[in-house]
Order: C-alpha cells, then sequence, then structure tokens
C-alpha cells in the first residue's frame, strides 16, 4: 500500500551572518544547505531538521 500524503516541509532563511559563531554552528547552517546571508532551503519537516534548527534558531527565521 502507498501513502500518498503529502509530505509536510519547511523553509528556512538564514537571516544573520555566520560570522564569529561557533564551528558547530557553522557546520549546522551547511548541513541544512544556507550558504549565504538570505539564502533559503526548504527541507523535510523532521526531528533531525528540527533539532539544526533549534541549535541556530538565532541565526535562521522559518516559514
Amino acid at each position: 500500500m502507498v501513502n500518498s500524503q503529502k509530505e509536510k516541509t519547511i523553509k528556512i532563511t538564514l537571516i544573520k551572518s555566520l560570522i564569529g559563531t561557533k564551528e558547530s554552528h557553522k557546520a549546522t547552517a551547511r548541513g541544512l544547505g544556507l550558504r549565504k546571508l538570505n539564502s533559503s532551503s526548504i527541507l523535510k519537516d523532521t526531528p533531525e531538521v528540527r533539532g539544526m534548527i533549534d541549535k541556530i534558531n538565532y541565526l535562521v527565521k522559518c516559514d
């Protein structure tokens, strides 16, 4: 049986610079696909992604 539910997604935007932040926070932003200021990424809404967002919540905006 095929699950035909639409997968939930979340849009994340980098709103603050990564300059001066911890290396682990920079790596987390890169892991979310955020490179430059105001870059956005659309990802599946999973507990792993939510945890990454919580870690760098002061740098990102979620839509």
